[in-house]
């Protein structure tokens, strides 16, 4: 369980990095990625996070806001399903 909580304390604070502009989006979205395929988590986590990180992808096509993908509630998306996670695996 350590594990995968250092895991998740890892793609959080890569989270952070990119809401400050230290870390590229495209390298936000590999390390989770790779960083979700580890953790234990329900199907649906990953369904779900494959969706925003899908997303995350579309949106970086674009330098601006666009109407369809707004890259801050994209942000606001990933730290919510990081805290689910991290709710469900302290649940197990």
């Amino acid at each position: 369980m350590s594990a995968a909580l250092d895991t998740l304390n890892r793609m959080r604070e890569t989270l952070n990095a990119c809401r400050q502009g230290q870390v590229s989006q495209s390298a936000l979205i590999q390390q989770w990625r790779q960083g979700a395929t580890s953790l234990p988590l329900p199907e649906k986590f990953g369904l779900v996070l494959g969706d925003l990180l899908d997303r995350m992808e579309a949106s970086a096509l674009f330098s601006e806001e666009s109407c369809s993908f707004s890259q801050k509630d994209l942000l606001d998306s990933l730290q919510l399903w990081a805290d689910k996670a991290r709710a469900k695996l302290h649940s197990d």
